[in-house]
């Protein structure tokens, strides 16, 4: 896995995060999906590729996200996690003004109108 694109790296689950993420996202910043669960031989390569890098995960309020969670804490735990509300689920279906929150205060930035709630 070769990233290359900035400091900053988010891990999110699935492709509809990851396109939902980048909506948000007014920064170069590269995002990488597990596509769910992640075998320990390509989290220690995730892991090697992304060291000196500013990294987030960013996972669905689920036990899969949060088993994948637990994963990237025991063996990632220089990583920053960000947390949607458990009552929106899943980052691809939360709203984009709670998302653009979530990650802005992460020092990530985020197109403005998303941080209007219209």
């Amino acid at each position: 896995m070769n990233v290359d694109h900035g400091e900053k790296i988010i891990i999110v689950e699935g492709i509809s995060d990851k396109r939902k993420v980048k909506n948000i996202v007014a920064e170069d910043i590269e995002i990488i999906c597990t596509n769910g669960t992640i075998s320990l031989a390509r989290l220690d390569e995730l892991i090697d590729s992304l060291f000196g890098k500013d990294v987030y995960i960013l996972v669905d309020a689920d036990s899969a996200g949060e088993k994948l969670r637990k994963q990237f804490i025991r063996e990632f735990p220089e990583a920053e996690h960000l947390y949607i509300d458990k009552m929106y689920r899943e980052v691809a279906t939360a709203p984009d003004n709670h998302l653009a929150t979530v990650l802005l205060a992460a020092n990530i930035d985020v197109h403005t109108q998303f941080l209007d709630r219209g």
